[in-house]
């Protein structure tokens, strides 16, 4: 998963890069809200992790901007010196999922984080999940169609279908998909990604017909669409 941290704190995001990294995401690191506003606009995140005393906006501020712009959910973790109840209560009425107090409890940051990514729909609780009529064995790295294995699709066409279906409706980045993929420092190109993303439409049929619809935003990158029921089985020459 992409993590992005903003706190004003080295120590701070250097413990929650640690714990972070040693979870197996990718975690990306913003000294100030206006860092982060601006990536935002072409970027996408799964989780945020949230100071309240940033040097240039609070980051109550930050949560009420983040849940304005989100077309879905993202889960909201904020970590803060604050522990009065007041600011609890404050931090979870502006949109935090979740709410915890500054310490070096690196369980507890573990388990939180696990906490929300799990909520959020990112670890799936079963080896089979499925989508419509489409059913994936995470296991078998196998993906099936009403029923009929979908013969022919490489590991990373594999990995990006399961990805987009995961973030069902959400448009995500094309540097969130590599990372997402091939990791953090990998050298793939835009277009390299447009041609993985072409077979994956093409292999699983994902049109409207299929009730699944697999759109390209220009810039940005691309956005997996329930276009509305499927049928009950292939047509005949699929």
């Amino acid at each position: 998963m992409r993590i992005a941290v903003i706190d004003d704190d080295p120590a701070q995001l250097d413990l929650v890069k640690a714990v972070v990294a040693s979870m197996g995401h990718d975690c990306h690191l913003f000294e100030n809200a206006n860092a982060l506003m601006r990536v935002l606009p072409k970027e996408t995140f799964d989780l945020f992790i949230v100071d309240w005393g940033l040097p240039d906006l609070p980051g109550i501020d930050v949560i009420r901007t983040l849940r304005r712009m989100a077309i879905t959910p993202v889960p909201i973790l904020m970590v803060t010196n604050r522990s009065d109840e007041r600011d609890i209560v404050e931090g979870l009425t502006a949109g935090a999922d979740d709410y915890m107090v500054k310490s070096s409890r690196v369980g507890e940051l573990r388990a939180r984080l696990m906490a929300l990514l799990r909520r959020g729909g990112h670890i799936p609780p079963s080896n089979e999940v499925a989508w419509g009529p489409y059913r994936f064995l995470v296991q078998d790295r196998s993906v099936s169609l009403l029923g009929v294995e979908i013969t022919g699709l490489n590991g990373k066409e594999y990995e990006l279908a399961l990805i987009m279906f995961r973030n069902l409706g959400r448009l995500l980045s094309r540097a969130h998909l590599i990372e997402s993929v091939w990791g953090i420092d990998a050298d793939i190109s835009s277009r390299s990604l447009d041609v993985y993303m072409s077979h994956v439409r093409s292999k699983l049929r994902l049109r409207a017909d299929n009730g699944y619809k697999l759109v390209s935003v220009y810039n940005h990158g691309y956005r997996l669409e329930d276009v509305g029921p499927p049928p009950a089985v292939l047509p005949s020459g699929t």
